[in-house]
């Protein structure tokens, strides 16, 4: 079931867009207290954001900016600003899409659905995903709980291993193939060195055992292993 997450701050209008999408089967959450949407967006981890301009404190394109820096939902604005210069405004901040106000339910209902494809697509083809673990193959990066890990080449190629064979060994002679580039010379040293830097990492926050050595077969990678 889809997440949507919405940050409107007129009430009715809230409940009636809680209630008509819960209606299609998606699992809705508000924000109310506008001083920690942040916070918030953090702790659901939505799959979806619909999002207001006109909020108390800091404007939706504020949050628009931040959410874009530190988060990769999709988001959709909401807003009674129907000038071409603002929708721009928003699709160059980072929207998925504008929806102006007064709107239709079932053309928004629309609209999530096709944005919600895209994001499911553009997952597909630019990233891995296992539990909580993203690997993002663009920009090289590891996601846990949305806090990214900067990875090497070599690191990023073993987490790509690991993650495609999670919960199965996997051999060291599996991941010196992975390792290998036809272009440089990789030995047993430089595998066991990325691995100890890829512990590290992952240490730091506090999964030091999520791959786990299997002496004399090679490794398990398990984020059941904390």
């Amino acid at each position: 079931m889809d997440k949507i997450l919405i940050i409107e701050d007129d009430p009715k209008l809230r409940k009636y867009i809680k209630q008509y999408l819960q209606a299609y089967d998606f699992e809705v959450e508000t924000v109310a207290d506008f001083d920690q949407v942040l916070a918030k967006v953090e702790e659901y981890s939505p799959d979806l954001i619909l999002l207001d301009i006109n909020l108390p404190g800091f404007d939706g394109f504020y949050y628009l900016k931040v959410l874009r820096r530190k988060f990769h939902y999709p988001v959709i604005i909401l807003s009674a600003r129907s000038d071409e210069g603002e929708q721009i405004r928003g699709m160059e901040y980072g929207a998925d899409d504008y929806v102006t106000k007064p709107f239709s339910m079932g053309v928004l209902a629309a609209k999530i659905h096709a944005v919600l494809r895209r994001a499911n697509r553009r997952t597909e083809e630019t990233s891995r995903e296992f539990g909580e673990f993203k690997l993002l193959h663009d920009s090289m990066k590891l996601l846990y709980q949305n806090m990214a890990m900067e990875l090497s080449k070599n690191e990023y190629r073993l987490m790509n291993c690991f993650m495609s064979n999670a919960g199965r060994i996997v051999s060291r002679e599996q991941l010196l193939e992975a390792l290998w580039d036809n272009q440089t010379f990789v030995d047993d040293n430089t595998l066991t060195v990325n691995i100890t830097r890829i512990k590290k990492k992952l240490g730091e926050y506090g999964l030091q055992h999520v791959i786990m050595t299997k002496r004399g077969v090679g490794y398990v990678f398990d984020p059941q292993n904390r």
